[in-house]
């Protein structure tokens, strides 16, 4: 099963969902602004991406520089900052049996299909 944590009104996350779909895949695909994704399932995908949990933030966003959070913030401050608001969270996301990857660039996401 492959799930795809999307934003529609981004380019990047569109463009992964294409990709997905174009590889013959029908993903589960999940609005994570409508529904987001726990601290605790954050935390599995850092883990489990082998990425630092930096990379799951979107440090530009007015929220972040609102509560201080960046890039070099501590690994916690950051999972918790995305958790309570999901505007935060670097997107798309693609969570398989694989792995996890963000879809930046798109193709990130073909190891793990």
């Amino acid at each position: 099963m492959v799930t795809i944590y999307h934003n529609p009104r981004c380019s990047k996350s569109r463009e992964t969902l294409a990709l997905i779909e174009a590889a013959g895949i029908t993903p589960t695909v999940v609005a994570y602004l409508d529904t987001p994704v726990s601290r605790a399932v954050l935390a599995d995908w850092v883990t489990r991406s082998g990425l630092p949990a930096s990379a799951f933030l979107r440090p530009k966003e007015p929220q972040a520089k609102a509560l201080g959070i960046t890039a070099t913030s501590d690994a916690d401050a950051i999972l918790d900052a995305i958790a309570a608001h999901p505007k935060l969270m670097e997107r798309p996301v693609v969570v398989t049996a694989k792995g996890v990857a963000l879809g930046r660039p798109p193709e990130s996401v073909t190891g793990i299909l």
